[in-house]
């Protein structure tokens, strides 16, 4: 993969939240962490925005795309949005505390 540039207002569209559950903790201990992306987000730059934003090595990005489920709003039916999710691989020895935040 080349290196892509990216802007500093396209990366915090890009990386929209950490997802934190049971799933993404036990792979935190395979230095893999989970992220919602925005749905027009390429691989290269879910990479470009991770290491710049949390400056640490990414060595692969795995997308996928859970499609919105339908259900019922007061009586009538609805869909709830499609959520991509990125789960990216870090260089051994690198981490990303959530609790701390951006700087």
């Amino acid at each position: 993969m080349s290196t892509v540039k990216i802007s500093p207002e396209r990366m915090y569209e890009v990386v929209r939240a950490p997802l934190i559950t049971e799933k993404a903790t036990m792979l935190s201990e395979k230095n893999q962490f989970v992220f919602k992306v925005a749905n027009d987000a390429t691989k290269p730059e879910i990479k470009a925005a991770i290491e710049a934003l949390f400056k640490v090595k990414v060595t692969g990005v795995n997308t996928l795309i859970t499609k919105g489920k339908t259900k019922r709003f007061k009586g009538r039916p609805g869909v709830r949005s499609d959520v991509k999710k990125a789960f990216v691989t870090l260089a051994e020895g690198e981490s990303i505390d959530f609790t701390t935040g951006l700087a």
